[in-house]
């Protein structure tokens, strides 16, 4: 699952990807980024592992981005529809052009694109009908036409979730149907900026990208504690960040514990256990019986995962069973 990071020139960007990637990614644009879960250090203290394990998602810096009040190049608006989730990041610290009116532009950007895409389609389809061709989905101009409708109305397709999923308008990857998350990119001597209220898929959050490379950089927890504590902040932003694109892209983590490993998995909200054992490996997916499952609030409770099956709560699920974020999971195969 990819989250694309853009923004005009000199928004600070490519500052915050080397945040996120950590002080090893220099020259670098794309790389996988650990999600915290601190749910795995009581497992790792119960078992003991050789190893353990995160679960990751992908950032990517796309170059580029045109100038402020200009709009966003083309090259930006193709590359960013790649993304499943995205990051923009609006300079808030020049003064050159105010973040409000950049986050404006971008959402102005993708109802026009958008609505170009749309009208495109649907002139084809009346072309194609007016042709006498019977491949027409009314389904797929159906779906096209609220979408439009939507757009011109100068509303994000994201606002209303059932239609920016609609199945068949994945394809076209409307930019206004993605996640965003904006980030309002401020000079570290300044308090935060008052920010616009979230919407459906849409988020908002504070934060200098100078100060959190900076934090990024220092290995020392307590030297890093001590800078926190002069600019008045509990935590590095790049926590919340990693937390909300990953809920953004609709995903969750379940567990997997033992002797050689205690690791965290990424899953698609809805998904079974199942497609859970797929996640793992496709041969325990092929060989599936049943997961050993064990959810998490069970855990806490007991401590001990004989306590949790002397008390019934370690339970036997089938293919089909939902798995929960935060589920331990022991998969029982046959191959």
């Amino acid at each position: 699952m990819k989250t694309v990071l853009f923004g005009f020139a000199g928004s600070g960007k490519t500052e915050l990807f080397h945040a996120l990637a950590g002080p090893g990614a220099g020259g670098v644009n794309r790389a996988m980024v650990k999600v915290p879960e601190p749910r795995l250090e009581p497992l790792v203290e119960l078992f003991q592992p050789r190893k353990k394990t995160y679960a990751e998602i992908e950032y990517v810096d796309l170059p580029g981005g045109g100038g402020k009040g200009s709009g966003l190049s083309q090259k930006v608006q193709s590359d960013i529809r790649t993304g499943d989730c995205l990051l923009a990041v609006l300079d808030g610290f020049s003064g050159f052009h105010s973040p409000e009116d950049q986050y404006l532009d971008i959402e102005t950007e993708f109802l026009i694109s958008d609505e170009t895409v749309a009208d495109k389609r649907l002139e084809r389809l009346a072309l194609d009908r007016k042709k006498g061709k019977h491949l027409v989905d009314p389904g797929e101009e159906e779906a096209l036409e609220r979408a439009k409708a939507l757009l011109e109305k100068e509303k994000p397709l994201r606002t209303d979730p059932e239609l920016a999923e609609h199945p068949l308008l994945r394809g076209f990857r409307f930019l206004s149907a993605k996640p965003v998350l904006f980030v309002w990119n401020h000079a570290e001597e300044e308090p935060p900026p008052s920010l616009p209220e979230p919407g459906p898929s849409q988020s908002h959050l504070a934060l200098s990208a100078k100060l959190e490379r900076e934090l990024a950089e220092i290995e020392d927890p307590e030297e890093k504690e001590v800078l926190l504590r002069d600019f008045g902040l509990e935590a590095s932003a790049l926590e919340t960040i990693i937390a909300r694109t990953y809920a953004m892209l609709g995903l969750i983590t379940f567990l997997t514990v033992g002797e050689k490993e205690v690791r965290a998995w990424t899953l698609r909200r809805g998904s079974t256990a199942f497609e859970a054992a797929g996640a793992v490996h496709s041969d325990i997916q092929r060989g599936f019986i049943r997961a050993e499952v064990l959810s998490w609030s069970d855990f806490e409770r007991c401590k001990r995962f004989k306590t949790a099956k002397d008390k019934g709560l370690l339970r036997l699920e089938g293919k089909e069973y939902i798995v929960q974020d935060g589920d331990i999971i022991t998969f029982r195969f046959n191959i």
